[in-house]
C-alpha cells in the first residue's frame, strides 16, 4: 500500500483546495492530509486564518478523501510524521516548488500544480469591515500599519485632533476628521485608543450606532458602567472587546496554560512591574485631558494576570500612590497590594519612575519568571529548586501582539454575526474574560474615587 501525506491551512476550503486533495489521493492508496493548528499559523506569521482549527479539520473530512487527519503543530513534525506513518510520497502545491526537497530523504516529494483564479487569501479579502480608529497620539501610526496586515479589515477612517500626529499611510486614508460621529457614520467597526475618561461616552455612542468596538483598556472607569456596555452590546448583537495585546501574545498564553495545569503547583504570588517614561503622552504638552496617568495606562495590563491566575474577588485591593501635589488622579508611581484567600499579588506601575518590568508568579513547586518587557514577551522561563530542572520556552511575537488582537477581534464579529452570543464569542476566540474587564475597570475607578488609596506628594 501506498501512502501519500499532504499538509494544509485550509482556510475556507474551496475547489482549489478540494482539487488538490483529489489529485494527493491518486498518487498512492491512503491519504493523510495534515491540518496546521492555529498557534502553529501564528509562529509562521499566518495571522489571518479565519476558521478555528475544528471547523478547518470538518471541512477536509467532509470532502472524503483524507483516510487520517492529523494536526500540524510544530517545526519538523513533517520528518515525524514520515516515519511515524511509513509514508511514501509528500506532495504539497507547486508554489512550494524546492522548499520540501530535503524531505526525499525520507520518502519520494511531488510538487502539484495548484488551481488558478482561486485562494483562500482572495476568499478572505473578498468581504471587508470598514474599521475607524479614535485616537490622538502617534500610536495610531503603529495601529494603521498593522491593520494593513489583516485580511478582510480595512482602515477607512481616522479621528483624531492633531492630524500632524499621522504618518503618509495614515493621511491617506479615505476619512481623517476630527468628529466623532462622522466617523461613525463612514464605518462598520470602532478602534477606540482616546483619553480614558472619554472610552465610556465614545464606546455607548458607537454601540448605539450599532458599530462593534475594540477599545483600549480600560473601557470605563467602575464594574457598574461596564456591565451596562456589555449589556448594550449583548441587546444590539455586536461585539465589545477589551483591547490589551498581551493577552494575545503566543508566550503569554502558553505560560497561563502552564501555571493552569499546574508546571509550578499551587500559585502563592503574582508580581507584574510596568514602567514607561513615555506614557501615552501626547508630544506637544503633558496636559491632564490627553496625557493618561501610571494607573490608566499600565493598570490594566498589570492586574491582567493577577485577575487571570487568582481570580476576579480578591479580599483587598490596597494602593499607595506618588501624585502631584495638585492632581490626586494623576499618578506618576503607583503600587497595588491585591490580597487573595491563598495568594497575594503585587502590581507595579510608573510613567514617572523606572524600575525593572518583569513578571514572576510564584509557586509551591517553581516560579514562572518573564523578562522585562514581560507585557509584550516572546520568552519565559519555568525555574526550579534544581536548577537541572529547569525549561525556557521562546515563541514569536509578531507586531507586539497589535495583529494577533485584531484577527480575535475579527474573529469574535463573524461568531456574533453567526447568532453566537458575545460572551461565548469571546470565550471561543481567547479573549479577555468580562468578570476580569470588570474587575480592572473598578480598580481603575476605585484609584481615581480616592477609595483604599495612600496618597504620597511627588517631589521632583
Amino acid at each position: 500500500m501506498t501512502k501519500v501525506i499532504t499538509y494544509g491551512t485550509y482556510d475556507h476550503l474551496h475547489r482549489g483546495h478540494v482539487r488538490l486533495l483529489e489529485r494527493a489521493k491518486a498518487l498512492g492508496d491512503y491519504l493523510i492530509v495534515g491540518v496546521t493548528s492555529d498557534d502553529f499559523d501564528k509562529q509562521r506569521g499566518k495571522i489571518n486564518v479565519q476558521q478555528s482549527l475544528e471547523e478547518r479539520i470538518a471541512a477536509v473530512r467532509s470532502t472524503g478523501l483524507a483516510d487520517k487527519i492529523v494536526v500540524e503543530e510544530y517545526e519538523g513534525q513533517k520528518i515525524d510524521d514520515i516515519k511515524r506513518y511509513g509514508v511514501d510520497i509528500f506532495t504539497v502545491g507547486s508554489d512550494w516548488e524546492g522548499q520540501f526537497d530535503y524531505l526525499n530523504e525520507y520518502c519520494k516529494v511531488v510538487y502539484l500544480e495548484r488551481t488558478s483564479g482561486v485562494s483562500s487569501t482572495e476568499i478572505r479579502s473578498s468581504v471587508k469591515l470598514r474599521c475607524g480608529l479614535v485616537g490622538y497620539t502617534d500610536y495610531m501610526n503603529r495601529v494603521f500599519a498593522e491593520c494593513g496586515l489583516v485580511n478582510g479589515l480595512e482602515v477607512a477612517g481616522i479621528c483624531v485632533e492633531d492630524r500632524s500626529l499621522l504618518d503618509e499611510g495614515p493621511l491617506g486614508a479615505e476619512l481623517v476628521t476630527d468628529e466623532y460621529d462622522k466617523l461613525l457614520d463612514a464605518v462598520d467597526i470602532v478602534y477606540i485608543h482616546s483619553h480614558p475618561d472619554r472610552h465610556y461616552d465614545q464606546v455607548k455612542r458607537a454601540l448605539n450606532a450599532d458599530k462593534h468596538v475594540m477599545c483600549e483598556a480600560p473601557i470605563a472607569k467602575s464594574a457598574k458602567e461596564c456591565s451596562e456596555l456589555f449589556a448594550l452590546a449583548d441587546e444590539r448583537g455586536l461585539v465589545l472587546m477589551d483591547s490589551l495585546r498581551t493577552a494575545y501574545s503566543t508566550a503569554y498564553a502558553r505560560m497561563l496554560l502552564l501555571v493552569t495545569g499546574g508546571r509550578i503547583g499551587e500559585v502563592v504570588s503574582v508580581d507584574a512591574t510596568i514602567t514607561n517614561l513615555k506614557t501615552n503622552r501626547a508630544p506637544f504638552d503633558t496636559r491632564r485631558d490627553t496625557a493618561w496617568s501610571s494607573m490608566t495606562a499600565w493598570g490594566p495590563t498589570a492586574l491582567l494576570p493577577i485577575f487571570q491566575i487568582l481570580g476576579t474577588k480578591p479580599n483587598s485591593v490596597r494602593i499607595s500612590s506618588l501624585c502631584e501635589k495638585h492632581d490626586k488622579t494623576f499618578d506618576e508611581f503607583s503600587r497595588l497590594d491585591v490580597e487573595f484567600p491563598n495568594a497575594v499579588a503585587t502590581a507595579k506601575v510608573g510613567s514617572g519612575a523606572k524600575s525593572e518590568g518583569s513578571l514572576v508568579v510564584s509557586g509551591t513547586k517553581g516560579y514562572i519568571y518573564v523578562p522585562a518587557p514581560w507585557w509584550k514577551t516572546d520568552y519565559f522561563e519555568i525555574r526550579y529548586e534544581n536548577p537541572a530542572d529547569n525549561r525556557r520556552y521562546f515563541y514569536q511575537l509578531d507586531g507586539e501582539g497589535i495583529r494577533f488582537e485584531w484577527v480575535s477581534f475579527l474573529r469574535m464579529i463573524a461568531d456574533v454575526e453567526k447568532g453566537i452570543k458575545g460572551e461565548e464569542a469571546l470565550r471561543r476566540e481567547g479573549g479577555i474574560d468580562r468578570d476580569i474587564t470588570k474587575a480592572t475597570c473598578e480598580v481603575i475607578g476605585a484609584f481615581e474615587r480616592g477609595e483604599s488609596v495612600k496618597y504620597l506628594e511627588f517631589v521632583r
